[in-house]
């Protein structure tokens, strides 16, 4: 079966690949290329046929394997691996590489729900010291001053904004957006029905009439095809004989070819699409969940703003509940045992500055804040970063002078006027946030 290749997907991998061996005098090279891209778009399928046309060898490691109940394992399995494709080179004298797919799994922070460990830290700093010393990879406990061959990294993942940004930065990693055009769909489409014999006009009516779909849906349509011959099947044997007509049979069952004709493949295509919305739309989950917010109090839950972004810079904003309405800023007041529960996301009552100026709500805010004996500080970030969560420090207050603070909040403001600046109020004894609230938006 010959599958289809993206001219533009080949282009990327080969150019990254050959670079990677060559020695062109005075060019810096980023080692790692990162494909990424919305699930289900072949990025993994589509670097296997570009490495079986080449002629390359594939040392595979998965994002699940990125973790462990030892710490250290996953950045010492990083280092063994790399070592393993330097060898194939060596030996073999081809050209080979690591490939680690769905990277973001394994090392990325999607919301405040991800557990950040030692391991993760360790794979960074793990990947990011092999890009920048990529003949030089030592195992734990040993030194060797022979240098090895270089090997380019491919990884693949849906969102690279959850990874480390040292590591993503260029010059370290080749960033690689993958969203196939309606040619690309058409030809890996082709490919996927060619021992069905269906026309180029069938598969452009098969693919135009689910432009939204990505192309693993393709593949799942083609098998949910051959449900109707193994029904049949099923039937015919009888449902107790199934096992021992299909396991260690010396006659194994055969199939007629199914219907392909478009019509057919249309109507089964759209009952998987119906399967789709019905995960969107049931939510169960958020109704279980409501049903224990209830129970214990909370009321139920509504979805946050797209915008709102969570409070550690580090990972993306999570889409926390809320009460279907904005709150006001809850007072800083601390909790029983003494330690205050720094807030899901942070919080715009209103209080957003204009021209500059802090609105009175603002003031009162910080006023509280100083009387209780808490931390105020300043953070900024572009639109941009903003969506990623990226906030920079701008000030911190270390008076207890309300205008003091009040001119420094307000120098902030001036210095930052296009930029969303918020306030956080921080426990010293406990060093959490207890309060994150946005007073300028561009």
């Amino acid at each position: 079966m010959a599958y289809y290749i993206a001219p533009r997907f080949l282009d990327k991998l080969a150019v990254h690949i050959t670079k990677n061996f060559l020695n062109l005098p005075g060019v810096q090279m980023p080692l790692i290329l990162g494909v990424h891209g919305r699930k289900g778009e072949g990025k993994t399928f589509q670097c296997e046929l570009v490495y079986e046309r080449m002629g390359v060898e594939v040392v595979h490691i998965s994002g699940g394997e990125l973790e462990s109940p030892d710490a250290g394992d996953p950045a010492r399995l990083i280092r063994l691996r790399y070592r393993e494709a330097a060898e194939l080179v060596r030996v073999r004298g081809v050209m080979a590489v690591l490939m680690i797919n769905d990277l973001d799994a394994g090392a990325g922070r999607f919301d405040a729900m991800t557990q950040y460990t030692v391991n993760t830290q360790l794979v960074n700093n793990t990947l990011m010291n092999i890009a920048d010393n990529p003949t030089n990879v030592q195992l734990p406990g040993s030194y060797d001053e022979t240098p090895i061959r270089r090997v380019p990294v491919i990884v693949t993942g849906n969102d690279f904004s959850t990874l480390y940004e040292p590591l993503i930065r260029e010059g370290r990693m080749e960033k690689f957006y993958w969203e196939p055009d309606r040619d690309d769909r058409v030809g890996i489409v082709s490919g996927i029905f060619e021992p069905d014999n269906l026309s180029k006009r069938d598969i452009e009516t098969l693919v135009d009439t689910f432009p939204g779909q990505a192309i693993d849906f393709y593949g799942a349509l083609r098998s949910q095809i051959y449900d109707e011959q193994i029904r049949h099947f099923i039937s015919e044997v009888g449902l107790e004989n199934v096992s021992r007509r299909v396991v260690n049979s010396t006659n194994p069952p055969t199939f007629r070819k199914p219907d392909f004709s478009v019509p057919h493949l249309i109507e089964v295509g759209h009952r998987i699409v119906r399967e789709q919305q019905r995960v969107q739309t049931m939510r169960l989950g958020d109704q279980y969940n409501r049903a224990l917010r209830e129970k214990s109090g909370q009321g139920a839950p509504t979805p946050a703003p797209p915008e709102t972004p969570a409070q550690d810079p580090f990972y993306r904003a999570y889409q926390g509940p809320q009460n279907g309405h904005q709150q006001s800023a809850p007072a800083a007041a601390p909790a029983p045992n003494g330690a205050a529960s720094a807030p899901a996301c942070p919080i715009d009552n209103g209080s957003t500055a204009t021209n500059g100026r802090l609105k009175s709500e603002t003031v009162d805010q910080v006023k509280q804040l100083l009387n209780q004996g808490y931390r105020v500080g300043l953070e900024h970030v572009d639109q941009r970063r903003f969506r990623t969560n990226a906030w920079q420090t701008c000030a911190s207050i270390q008076t207890q002078d309300i205008r003091e603070a009040t001119a420094t909040l307000e120098q902030c403001l001036a210095s930052f006027p296009n930029e969303y600046v918020r306030i956080i109020g921080i426990n010293p004894k406990s060093k959490q946030r207890i309060l994150e609230q946005i007073i300028q938006r561009p």
